[in-house]
Order: structure tokens, then C-alpha cells, then sequence
């Protein structure tokens, strides 16, 4: 099954694809301990001071300390990440090209009034159009939403005039630009990867994605 990363604990969790399938706009946030529906069925209780701050996207690191905190993960490929803050709210991308642990390009941008998903899509496009029509490499991002996107279902709404029989598609704008420059790199790979989960070049593209919440990169 599909797996994701909680945005509260950054514990990875499951959901079934034939869920995933029925609610083609649905990008799981949150595992069954944190889910929001959970907790409203729950009396408030007073937080212990000495609590972790579970989520790393809560460190808001400079991509200095990022590289100087994480070394795991692919060294190879186009590393993409997006957010906003709040949801919606003002947000930003990040894209990185590295090669062997060395990097290429890189590049960020901001919007001042967004949401996470465009910002992740913005941050697909980017990539792809860094990359020449006969690149191989193989482009990473941690939505899972983005890949089915791009990789299961554009073709198929593309097919029926960019409609689908469960309602309008959301940010179509961005997935038909996405869906074009994907088409025109075939060769290419999509590829979820975990969010905060130590991958180096993962957290550097978030680092890029946060940069407009910070006075330099």
C-alpha cells in the first residue's frame, strides 16, 4: 500500500489504493493517532512542557544545516518539495539537481497567497523544466498526490476533455503544465519519497521550499 508521512509525529503510515482511487484529490496528511477527526472526539488536555516537537519541518533549517545535519538518502536526481503556511496561506517551492552528491541547480520561489498543493506542483514543473527532453533522471517529490497526479490519472482526464466524473480537477492550470512537460521527457522518472525521514536532498528541496519564511536561503 501507499505510504505516507504524518505531518504531526513524521511517522509513516498506510492507506489502501482503492481508497486512494475513490478520492483522486485526497493527499493523506496525518496517521490514525493524529487525525484530526480523532482528536475532535477527544477531551483537550494540557501539554506536557517537556513535549517533543515532532515534526523537522518545524526546524525551518537553512540549507547549510541541512547539509550539515543529514547525509542519507539518493544522491542522484531532481529533488522537489512545496508548502504553505498556513494551508492555504503564503507559501513556497524548492527544487534541487544534484548529480553524485554534487549539485547542479537549484532553484525556490514564493507565493503570497497559496496552498500546498499548488506549491508542490509548481515545484514539479520546475523540475522538468530544468531537465533537457532526453534526460533520464529521476524526479523525487514527497506527495504522493502529485505522482498519481502526473503518473495515473492526467492521461485519463486529459482523454475526457480534463474532466473527471467526480468533479472539477483542482489547480487543472498547474496539472496541465506539469502534464506537458512530463509527456515531453519520457524518459524520466516520478518517484514518492518519504518526507522527513533523513533523506538529505528531500530535506534540502523543503529547506528551499521555507526559504521565504527566513532572511536567506
Amino acid at each position: 500500500m501507499p505510504k505516507f508521512s504524518c505531518q504531526v509525529c513524521s511517522s509513516e503510515f498506510s492507506v489502501p489504493q482503492s481508497s486512494l482511487d475513490k478520492y483522486p484529490s485526497w493527499e493523506p496528511k496525518y496517521c490514525r493517532e493524529h487525525s484530526p477527526k480523532k482528536k475532535a472526539s477527544k477531551p483537550r488536555t494540557r501539554k506536557r512542557s517537556g513535549s517533543r516537537r515532532s515534526s523537522s519541518r518545524e526546524e525551518n533549517l537553512t540549507t547549510a544545516e541541512v547539509l550539515k545535519k543529514y547525509t542519507g538518502g539518493p544522491t542522484s536526481g531532481v529533488f522537489t518539495d512545496g508548502s504553505s503556511v498556513p494551508n492555504p496561506g503564503p507559501g513556497g517551492w524548492g527544487v534541487v539537481w544534484v548529480e553524485d552528491g554534487e549539485i547542479r541547480e537549484e532553484r525556490h520561489g514564493r507565493d503570497a497567497q497559496t496552498t500546498n498543493n499548488r506549491m508542490e506542483l509548481t515545484a514539479l514543473i520546475e523540475a522538468f523544466r530544468l531537465l533537457p527532453e532526453d534526460s533520464t533522471a529521476v524526479v523525487r517529490t514527497d506527495s504522493q498526490l502529485c505522482v498519481n497526479t502526473v503518473e495515473k490519472w492526467a492521461a485519463g482526464w486529459k482523454k475526457l476533455g480534463w474532466t473527471r466524473k467526480s468533479g472539477p480537477i483542482k489547480n487543472l492550470d498547474l496539472v496541465k503544465e506539469l502534464f506537458a512537460l512530463r509527456r515531453a521527457r519520457p524518459d524520466c522518472k516520478v518517484e514518492w519519497i518519504a518526507a522527513h525521514s533523513g533523506h538529505r536532498w528531500n530535506e534540502y528541496a523543503d529547506s528551499l521550499a521555507s526559504a521565504w519564511q527566513r532572511d536567506g536561503v
